[in-house]
């Protein structure tokens, strides 16, 4: 099983509702997006379970899970906490199905986060293409939404590659570690959501890590400001109007 999840600080502060409502819609769409692709290597390697249930799709809705889509991640927004923890429903892999199990496993895991660093490298692209050609601001509905989902999905792919099972990161490890020590480490599966818990939770206060967050953060800020920089304009020459 493979899950994608979110901790995040990023929220804009005195982001409108309808800025809010688009940058929700490309998460979730990244998060449709980041599931397929678990779905699409998993059908490459031998199984096509998820095939099979409808999961290889770019629809986000067979991707969307009540609980972890909708209703925690509301809830949270709603208590004003300072971060954002949810996910999508998980795509079924069998083990034992697949070609080369520990290796195919790994590279189905891999699939999800590298979907989302493409999304953010799309939607830089056209953020650039919005400033520089279309005349907007960074200041502007369409820019800052698509800025807002680079970074979204930048945190969805570190989030994701970090070691801890259920994490896409955990089933890399997995195949790295020597054989003797894999089925221990794959053990823990069961305690997955305790795992995560502990890892997005301070149990004392109740709030995300700060340094987990501002190191994420600081990751995506570094990569989506280089949509907030211009060329410099040569001497002797003025900026097209």
């Amino acid at each position: 099983m493979t899950l994608s999840l979110i901790s995040s600080s990023l929220v804009a502060p005195g982001m409108d509702f309808q800025t809010g409502a688009f940058v929700v819609a490309f998460l979730i769409l990244s998060l449709g997006i980041h599931e397929a692709a678990h779905a699409w290597v998993a059908n490459l390697c031998g199984d096509s379970t998820a095939k099979d249930m409808g999961r290889l799709t770019l629809n986000p809705i067979p991707h969307i899970d009540p609980l972890m889509t909708i209703l925690l991640p509301a809830a949270l927004i709603l208590s004003g906490s300072g971060f954002i923890f949810g996910g999508a429903k998980p795509v079924p892999v069998l083990y034992s199905r697949l070609r080369q199990p520990a290796r195919d496993m790994m590279l189905v895991a891999l699939a999800g986060p590298i979907s989302n660093i493409l999304i953010a490298i799309v939607l830089l692209l056209a953020t650039k293409i919005l400033v520089y050609t279309g005349g907007m601001s960074m200041g502007q509905l369409a820019p800052q939404v698509l800025i807002m989902s680079v970074r979204f999905n930048l945190l969805l792919a570190v989030f994701n590659m970090i070691p801890v099972p259920p994490l896409d990161g955990s089933r890399v490890l997995a195949y790295l570690l020597p054989s003797s020590l894999r089925p221990s480490f794959q053990a823990l599966d069961r305690y997955s959501m305790l795992l995560i818990f502990v890892l997005v939770m301070d149990p004392f206060t109740g709030v995300a890590p700060k340094r987990l967050r501002g190191r994420v953060y600081q990751s995506a800020q570094s990569v989506s400001a280089l949509a907030d920089s211009r060329p410099a304009t040569p001497r002797g020459f003025a900026p097209a109007r």
